[in-house]
């Protein structure tokens, strides 16, 4: 079951459930006792998924400009369960009623796993890339990692299908993971181009910060080169590469990519 929070205790749950999932540092807290209260208060969006009386999953989020929310962290206890799903699925319900239009959140480029999730099952889009967006984060999932993000825009009263692109397999690959799981960085040209990312940056932070860091610098200049320079993110595939509309840039001159 998905509801609204309104109670000082419930709101201590979700406190507690996201310092399990990021452990973060006390200067780093995803989302303070008393910000829920206040967030609540005056008409924005906090609510926990709950099994029985247990909560295992929570979402906050507050009006941005116009008729839009911004989805500022949503959390689950056990991953893979569709916890997160049935939440963003409530998320945009709550929305629609209240008479917004988009959800707005931010997430990670180089988690595949978010990624596949916002562009394939919600249908959500990347629509800014956002260097170093939180500054130094200290928990244990983004710790020692420049906080990078792009903005997703969910557009909820649009009916969003991914569009098939023909030759899918023969476009240029701007960056892909080597043999060594190290990024590889290409110059190519096209009118659509793909950005890979890693099979799991979560696991080669631990096992190897060098290569880590030197993802999220290629990920930073590739596709958000692409994308300040308009480009546009279209759809993700089945392998974790972005799909980049980038016919403009290569009229203005772009392709020293």
């Amino acid at each position: 079951m998905i509801r609204e929070l309104r109670e000082v205790p419930e709101f201590e749950q979700v406190y507690a459930l996201f310092e399990g999932i990021w452990h973060p540092g006390p200067r780093n807290v995803p989302m303070p006792v008393e910000l829920m209260i206040g967030f609540a208060h005056t008409g924005n969006y906090v609510a926990g998924a709950f099994e029985g009386e247990r909560l295992v999953g929570a979402s906050v989020g507050f009006r941005g400009g116009g008729r839009s929310l911004h989805s500022h962290v949503t959390g689950a206890a056990v991953p893979g369960r569709g916890i997160g799903y049935a939440l963003k699925t409530h998320q945009r319900e709550w929305c629609r009623r209240n008479g917004l239009d988009t959800i707005t959140w931010t997430f990670d480029p180089l988690v595949r796993r978010n990624a596949r999730f916002n562009l394939l099952k919600l249908g959500a889009l990347p629509e800014k890339y956002l260097p170093d967006f939180y500054g130094k984060m200290a928990d244990a999932i983004n710790e020692g990692d420049a906080s990078d993000r792009v903005l997703a825009v969910w557009r909820i009263r649009e009916s969003v299908t991914a569009s098939p692109i023909p030759g899918l397999a023969n476009l240029p690959v701007l960056l892909e993971a080597g043999d060594d799981g190290w990024p590889v960085v290409r110059k190519a040209e096209g009118d659509v181009v793909l950005v890979g990312t890693p099979p799991d940056i979560e696991r080669l932070r631990r096992e190897d910060a060098a290569a880590a860091r030197t993802w999220r610098a290629a990920m930073r200049e590739v596709l958000g080169g692409l994308m300040e320079a308009g480009g546009h993110v279209v759809t993700l595939t089945n392998h974790g590469k972005y799909v980049v509309t980038v016919r403009r840039l290569f009229h203005r001159g772009f392709a020293a990519l």
